[in-house]
């Protein structure tokens, strides 16, 4: 399309642009011009005042329109400029949703998965100390692998990232432990439903050690979080202090753990590259690796754990070790899928996929091993998550 612009003549020049036939296919792609008039030699004047040269690959006139196929480029640059352009499409944002949703399920089977292994392990073998270090080892191993296979490109890392990492890491560590501890002592459903109340802690220490405000909608949430846990912990079967106390430390250290992350997360960009989620998470279970192994050594022991070891292999048999070695794995899984799941959603989705996720895990535990349960126990269940629920909602 020619467009004329009129400046002062001082200014302008002429251009002639001369017709000739296309040196390019019929079928391809051409620009329409609307038709002006010819004349006789197929020469026709433009006064254009352009402030650098307009290169013209390819003209050719067809009746009744005038067909013109150009490149332009600045006089500095020896090739045409490329400019490409993606406007989003219905496909891609229903190919994105497909993505997430294949996340969602992947997380919360993984989940599934590792609580039923890591609650058999436990039975069979109650060190909860090498249990946790040994989930943390698989991972950083796993990970140790797809680096030096190239399989996972490894991370651009600097000291500034580690320090912003580690009190991240701590916090991991403590609640990784603490969660473990709880699930050696109780049911698996009674240490999620304890666990379902974190969002009252993170709102509580949001408020008091760090002066935070919220909304009306998400102090009055927490009355069914906090009255469903009450409930439900006062009508467990199988109570245990040190399992009740393990969940709620959990919940306690997940919470800072959060908060440290937002200063961590701002550390993921590095050099000017991000840190992807995956490779965020392995970095973050080999420094709670780092931080475990020797409070892990000195609680437990080496000596302890072989005595229990022969035990477990005694009563379960072989089928002991893969248990071991699935709990280890789908725990390093099932925390990596969620860290990739948080780089594509935000955190409100994150929030409600997290609330579904304990959901199948206590609904799966249960049948799985068979729980037994009252109806006030459940319903104090159902009043907790619907409350975290409702804490998701009331953030946005």
């Amino acid at each position: 399309m020619f467009a004329t612009l009129r400046q002062p003549t001082t200014q302008s020049s002429l251009i002639n642009l001369s017709l000739q036939k296309p040196a390019f296919p019929k079928a391809e792609q051409q620009w329409f011009a609307p038709s002006l008039p010819s004349t006789k030699n197929h020469e026709f004047p433009t006064i254009i005042s352009v402030s650098k040269p307009l290169h013209v690959t390819a003209i050719s006139q067809r009746k009744p329109l005038l067909e013109v196929k150009c490149k332009a480029y600045e006089a500095n640059h020896s090739q045409p400029l490329d400019i490409n352009i993606e406007l989003p499409t219905v496909q891609s944002e229903a190919a994105q949703k497909v993505k997430i949703g294949i996340y969602f399920a992947t997380w919360w089977a993984l989940n599934v998965v590792f609580n039923i292994y890591n609650k058999k392990v436990l039975n069979a073998f109650p060190y909860p100390w090498l249990t946790s270090t040994l989930s943390l080892a698989a991972g950083s191993f796993m990970m140790l692998v797809s680096w030096a296979t190239r399989v996972a490109d490894p991370p651009k890392t600097d000291l500034d990232f580690w320090k912003n990492l580690l009190p991240v890491a701590v916090a991991h560590t403590i609640g990784h432990v603490a969660a473990t501890v709880s699930m050696s002592k109780v049911a698996v459903s009674f240490t999620h439903i304890i666990k379902s109340g974190e969002p009252a802690f993170t709102v509580l220490v949001s408020r008091f050690l760090l002066g935070e405000t919220f909304p009306l909608p998400v102090y009055l949430s927490l009355l069914p979080i906090i009255g469903g846990c009450a409930l439900s912990a006062a009508t467990e079967l199988n109570f245990n202090m040190t399992g009740f106390m393990g969940a709620m430390i959990s919940n306690l250290a997940f919470v800072f753990r959060n908060i440290f992350s937002k200063k961590g997360m701002s550390g993921k960009s590095v050099s000017g590259k991000s840190v992807s989620g995956m490779n965020y998470y392995a970095c973050l279970s080999m420094l709670s690796l780092l931080l475990l192994t020797p409070f892990a050594i000195a609680v437990e022991g080496p000596q302890v754990w072989a005595v229990g070891w022969q035990n477990a292999l005694a009563q379960i048999g072989p089928n002991f070790v893969w248990w071991v070695a699935a709990q280890s794995i789908f725990y390093h899984l099932y925390n990596q899928v969620s860290y990739m799941s948080l780089d594509q959603i935000s955190p409100l989705t994150f929030s409600v996929g997290n609330t579904m996720k304990r959901i199948s895990v206590i609904v799966s535990s249960i049948i799985i091993f068979h729980t037994p349960i009252q109806p006030v126990n459940a319903l104090g269940a159902a009043i907790a998550i619907l409350g975290t629920f409702i804490y998701s909602q009331a953030k946005l």
